[in-house]
């Protein structure tokens, strides 16, 4: 059985309704996205990094296809990232897990 997928004007309009300007990603206005996930900062690192995954996130979205999107593993999104300031801001919170770590085990 195969399951059907909403369009994407649906799924927006749902996420419009159900989540409100005060949600992490406010959709509700008309030309405009707006990205409210990041706490304020004064570290330069910190925030260039957020622009940057900011930019990672839009341009998955450009690039991918709805599908490919729902599929998409963590691992897969930080796969692509390169901008130095992002993969030390993702490694400092442990969320950059595309290198091995090599460690000895306790006896």
């Amino acid at each position: 059985m195969r399951k059907l997928q909403r369009p994407p004007q649906t799924i927006l309009d749902k996420a419009k309704e159900r989540y409100g300007r005060y949600s992490a990603v406010n959709l509700c206005n008309r030309n405009t996205i707006e990205f409210r996930l990041f706490r304020g900062t004064l570290k330069l690192n910190t925030f260039i990094a957020t622009l940057q995954i900011v930019n990672r996130i839009c341009d998955v979205a450009f690039a991918l296809s709805d599908e490919e999107i729902q599929g998409l593993s963590w691992s897969d999104f930080v796969a692509a990232v390169t901008e130095p300031e992002l993969i030390q801001y993702l490694k400092e919170r442990r969320l950059y897990i595309n290198e091995t770590i090599n460690a000895e085990e306790d006896m």
